[in-house]
């Protein structure tokens, strides 16, 4: 008799950070290596579907897929985003769950809490983008924004630049900029950390590295607070005024036609007519592959966003799955013990 039997493991955020997956130095390995095999076209990566709830505030729900023909393995990231979460019920604005499928018979192998992959996916792309666009010598780190965006960004950054002597963060309380401090301090005892007491330009003005990672819909970076040799790191949505973009030397994005149909500065810009793609210099892949050098002298300003690749995500969460399994986490949850037709007692289960 056949076997028809289909399984699934299920893994919590809790048994992903038992095996060891938040960790971002492999988060960033997995994405590099995405991003040549996109490269070599052995990445399937349709357009995702977006249900917006509410236009004004952006609460959605999307719906993310994407192949990696080489693992033959298909993935969808499920993710809602309702950034007025926080002050109005005191959760967190984003949430997020994958599924992963083999494509040998098409069945689901894993379904897995998404939102720390998803984080981890936004800060290893911020900290790729410094690799090749920052100064080697970069010392000091600003943040608008104290949410877990710009947590992770530390992470990443600090990975890249361990030689980072100061960490300035400004958010709309000073509460939620001593708690960034209270949770990050212990794990950067080198590193000094200044309150900018909700004052944007005293934790960005002169930093070498700039990162916003707010749902702000404001120009709260002002193009004066960015000191020649900067390089700034775009997270959320419009952030920045657009005289920030203007001034830059270079533009990199993780991919510049994704960004022209998201609500990002730069999407804006080129809504108005302000930015065309002759202004952008490179997506990030081409950095990444040598197709295009980085950072050429320490004078550029550098202006880097990324909007989200589902197949950068799909690439973590494989990554994530192994190391999970390998570290035997997780649980099985059935889907079927066998075709519908097959059950012993199917005569007094349908209804006719």
């Amino acid at each position: 008799m056949t076997d028809h039997n289909v399984s699934i493991t299920h893994f919590s955020q809790e048994d992903l950070l038992w095996a060891e997956c938040f960790d971002l130095r492999m988060a960033m390995q997995v994405a590099e290596k995405a991003m040549i095999a996109f490269e070599e076209h052995q990445i399937m990566f349709p357009d995702k579907i977006v249900q917006i709830f509410n236009p004004v505030t952006q609460e959605r729900i999307n719906c993310l897929p994407a192949t990696l023909l080489n693992e033959k393995i298909c993935g969808l990231k499920w993710v809602s985003v309702f950034p007025r979460n926080p002050k109005k019920y005191g959760v967190q604005n984003l949430s997020a769950v994958f599924i992963l499928s083999e494509i040998d018979t098409g069945f689901p192998i894993a379904i897995m809490e998404g939102t720390l992959a998803s984080n981890m996916r936004v800060a290893a792309m911020g900290g790729i983008a410094a690799k090749y666009l920052a100064r080697k010598d970069s010392e000091v780190i600003g943040f608008i924004g104290a949410g877990e965006q710009a947590k992770m960004h530390l992470l990443a950054m600090k990975i890249v630049f361990p030689g980072l002597k100061e960490c300035r963060v400004a958010s709309r309380t000073l509460a939620r900029e001593q708690k960034f401090i209270q949770e990050m301090s212990p794990l950067f005892p080198d590193l000094k950390f200044v309150a900018a007491q909700t004052h944007g330009k005293l934790a960005m003005d002169g930093a070498d590295i700039l990162v916003t990672a707010t749902s702000a819909q404001a120009p709260l970076l002002k193009a004066d607070w960015m000191k020649p040799g900067s390089f700034y790191s775009h997270v959320g949505g419009w952030e920045d005024e657009y005289k920030v973009a203007e001034q830059c030397d270079k533009i990199v994005c993780d991919n510049w036609d994704t960004v022209t149909h998201r609500s990002q500065t730069l999407s804006l810009m080129y809504a108005d007519g302000l930015l065309s793609s002759n202004d952008i210099y490179a997506d990030l892949h081409e950095l990444v592959s040598g197709q295009k050098t980085g950072r050429k002298s320490d004078e550029e300003r550098i202006y880097f966003n990324a909007v989200g690749l589902a197949y950068i995500d799909v690439a973590i969460a494989l990554a994530m799955y192994h190391r999970a399994i390998d570290a035997h986490a997780g649980r099985k949850l059935p889907i079927q013990e066998c075709m519908v037709f097959e059950h012993p007692n199917i005569t007094g289960l349908v209804k006719i």
